[in-house]
């Protein structure tokens, strides 16, 4: 079983993505999930790195994130836009 250290996590207004990478970088978990999934899906796995883009709601995922017992990361914008390799949508990352 691969097991996820971080989970980059896509804030928006309903279709949210996760992407999680094990030890080596590797991603071996994409999922598109609704805004009332997220949660439910974080708190069913093991305590990881979470790493959310800044945005009006991210302080308040990130506070929910972090009660679940994960350790929450919130990146500015301008790092995060140069890990965008193709086109602009998220689910075309990595």
């Amino acid at each position: 079983m691969l097991e996820i250290i971080t989970i980059g996590l896509d804030l928006a207004k309903n279709v949210f993505q996760l992407h999680g990478a094990d030890a080596t970088g590797r991603a071996v978990l994409r999922r598109k999930l609704w805004r009332g999934q997220v949660l439910m899906f974080l708190a069913g796995g093991p305590s990881c790195t979470v790493e959310v883009e800044v945005c009006g709601g991210a302080h308040y995922r990130g506070r929910e994130i972090g009660k679940l017992g994960h350790e929450v990361r919130l990146i500015p914008p301008a790092y995060v836009k140069p890990s965008v390799r193709r086109q602009k949508n998220d689910a075309a990352r990595c």
